[in-house]
This record gives structure tokens, sequence and C-alpha cells, in this order.
């Protein structure tokens, strides 16, 4: 049975590039060998992440469960979770969107503000948000997962 996990969580530190580089090239590893798919979003100006992870129920739930446990976030919080039919973001064994490089009209269009607070998201708003991103190419490091 396939899930999609959306979450957001602040980081315990500063979101730098070596920061983000660290959590792909794991998160790459980890996923192809797990059949897990999804994206990750990062925003360095308000220190969060937001990140949709796709794939069976076992590996997504043990995948979340580390990512709980990791000590790069904290305030960790479930966006949204449910059982889907197929695959959305089949594509990216981990795709990645730096937030403070897009045009900040789109944030607008899903948010109260153009600074980016996924803790201020109903799941179904995020995951818009990050169908737009998608849409609009906003997404990289495309593989064929």
């Amino acid at each position: 049975m396939l899930v999609r996990l959306l979450y957001a969580s602040r980081a315990a530190d500063r979101i730098d590039e070596a920061l983000i580089a660290s959590i792909l090239e794991q998160a790459r590893a980890h996923n192809a060998a797990h059949g897990i798919t999804g994206i990750l979003c990062t925003s360095s100006e308000a220190d969060v992440f937001l990140q949709v992870l796709e794939g069976g129920r076992a590996a997504v739930n043990e995948l979340y469960g580390r990512i709980l446990r990791d000590p790069r976030h904290r305030d960790v919080t479930l966006l949204d979770y449910a059982e889907i039919g197929e695959r959305r973001f089949e594509t990216w064994r981990i795709g990645s969107v730096n937030l403070n490089r897009i045009n900040r009209g789109i944030i607008l269009r899903f948010s109260e503000a153009a600074v980016f607070d996924p803790f201020g998201l109903s799941g179904k708003t995020a995951l818009a948000l990050l169908e737009e991103l998608m849409a609009t190419a906003a997404i990289v490091s495309r593989d064929g997962a």
C-alpha cells in the first residue's frame, strides 16, 4: 500500500548549503534503497523545512520516525498523511526546492504572507504549493528513481 506523508519542521541550526547537501545525499541513498520518492523544500530565511514523502507504508513510517529523532530537526509537525493510489512525485528520489529563490508570488498565492511559513498551511494547501512548484519547474535534482 502506498502512502503520502507531508510534514514541516524547523531547523535546529541555520540552514546552509552544507546542511542541505548532507540531507540530500543521505536521502537519495536511503530513498532509492527503500522505494521512497519526494521533495524537500527549504527556506534559510525562516530556517524551516517542508517535505513530502511517498512510498510503501512501512518504509515511509520508518523514515518519518527517523526524521522525528534527527537532531537537525525540531518542531516536526505532521501536516498530512494519506493512503494513495499513485504517486505524484514519482520521478524524484528526493527533489529539492530552495524557497528563497522562487518567485514570492507563488508563496503568496498559497499563504497569508510572502514569507514562507509551512506551519500556517493546511496539508491540502501545502500539497498544492508543491504541485505548483513542480509545474513551474522550481524543483531541482530530478532523477529516474
